[in-house]
């Protein structure tokens, strides 16, 4: 799960967007069946409405980039990253207790 929320942003960021799916989807996924805190869960929840909502909007658009990369809003790969880097300090956090 770790790893996910590490490659999430940085595969956005890297211009990798549609690929990020991948780790996204493991994060949430691990999250929800293994992660016994809530806060992970609910970092993991937001990461993909953060990743989901560009990806919607990118698939339904009919004049859209042909690219997710080229087409995702600046605002969006920040709160993919913000939430991303919450989801790291949640998983830490929950590793300590």
């Amino acid at each position: 799960m770790t790893v996910s929320a590490w490659a999430a942003p940085v595969l956005v960021v890297g211009q990798f967007a549609l690929i990020a799916a991948v780790p996204v989807t493991i994060a949430l996924v691990g999250a929800l069946l293994r992660a016994r805190d809530r806060a992970v869960r609910l970092t993991a929840g937001l990461l993909a409405v953060a990743y989901a909502i560009p990806l919607v909007t990118w698939l339904i658009r009919p004049d859209g980039a042909p690219s997710l990369s080229k087409d995702i809003h600046p605002g969006f790969v920040g709160l993919i990253v913000a939430a991303s880097a919450a989801l790291i300090v949640a998983i830490h956090r929950a590793g300590r207790n």
